[in-house]
């Protein structure tokens, strides 16, 4: 459920966009997906009594250069979005390979997969470079393509991006099984 949850805002903004369409769209959009995100943070909270804090990293990025979008009537700042969250995602999953005694993927994971310590190391630097990569591509689509392009990669272009680097993600664990026990040799 919480997944679903957090695919609301962009789900919202999506909608709110083609429904309204012409040149300023992104406006309305932008506020239907803030109300959203609050929306949904809100339910996180009575449902849980907290906040994960990549819940509140998105929210507090979708606020604030949301709330810059609708002040300063510019788009370029929602467009900035993607990219801040996929960096500072990124970074979290760098710093999570020194800090600690696993690495975030393998955390996500807790306990659900057995693989060795190296494989959880490849396959959370793997995710630091996605990170990396869609944040870039986001702003390249931004700067050189229209508003309309750019909402369309934001919404199917990443997912797609995303389940697709997930599925070989999945390929790649499945060739460890759970009853590895040398976690230290590599292949």
């Amino acid at each position: 459920m919480n997944a679903l949850l957090e695919f609301l805002p962009i789900v919202v903004f999506f909608a709110v966009y083609k429904y309204v369409g012409g040149l300023d769209a992104v406006y309305p959009a932008t506020l239907a997906a803030i109300l959203a995100a609050l929306l949904t943070t809100g339910i996180a909270w009575l449902r849980h009594r907290r906040i994960e804090r990549r819940q509140f990293v998105m929210l507090g990025a979708l606020v604030v250069l949301g709330g810059l979008t609708l002040a300063l009537r510019d788009e370029r700042y929602i467009k900035l979005k993607p990219t801040i969250v996929s960096w500072i995602t990124g970074a979290i999953f760098l710093a999570s390979q020194f800090v600690g005694d696993k690495p975030l993927i393998q955390r996500a994971f807790a306990g659900g997969l057995s693989a060795p310590a190296f494989a959880w190391r490849r396959l959370n630097a793997a995710w630091v470079g996605f990170f990396a990569l869609v944040g870039a591509l986001n702003l390249y689509v931004a700067g050189h393509y229209s508003t309309d392009f750019w909402v369309d990669f934001k919404v199917f272009g990443v997912l797609g991006m995303t389940l697709v680097f997930s599925v070989l993600q999945a390929f790649y664990l499945m060739r460890y099984d759970a009853t590895a026990t040398d976690s230290s040799r590599e292949p």
